[in-house]
């Protein structure tokens, strides 16, 4: 979802992979293994995000939709493309912590897991998440 096109997302996913190795050995098992996977990727994103950012020129729509393409076993209709590019547009819209937290709630991370990955307390999640939903139908209501 960070990236804007399937070169940018391999590129980031090599550098995610990168670092993990990196910091493997700083792992001590304070916390489930998953939880502490998805701070360094959702880190390393983000870094890789605002280090990018500058050197963009515009948005590229190649590949946008990593996945999501006619000759995917998973073939999506028309209807429900349009539905998910409205909603990626969306979330494209979110600060970082926000558009985080919609990444893992879409992955179906439970919400206490959320909150120790990004720190806050479950609550908070919650809150956020609420408000985080009501944005985004306000986004895609605006584009629609």
């Amino acid at each position: 979802m960070y990236a804007q096109s399937r070169a940018e997302s391999d590129d980031m996913f090599q550098e995610i992979c990168i670092q993990v190795w990196r910091a493997y050995p700083q792992f001590k098992g304070d916390s489930k293994f998953s939880t502490w996977l998805y701070r360094v990727a959702i880190n390393t994103a983000i870094s890789w995000i605002r280090k990018e950012k500058k050197h963009r020129v515009g948005n590229s729509d190649d590949d946008k939709w990593i996945g999501v393409t006619d000759d995917n076993p998973f073939y999506v209709q028309e209807e429900k493309r349009e539905k998910l590019s409205a909603m990626h547009e969306a979330i494209k819209k979110l600060n970082d912590v926000d558009r985080t937290l919609v990444l893992l709630y879409l992955e179906e991370v439970a919400y206490a897991e959320i909150a120790e990955i990004l720190g806050l307390t479950v609550n908070n999640i919650k809150v956020k998440m609420n408000r985080v939903k009501k944005r985004l139908r306000k986004l895609m209501d605006n584009n629609g």
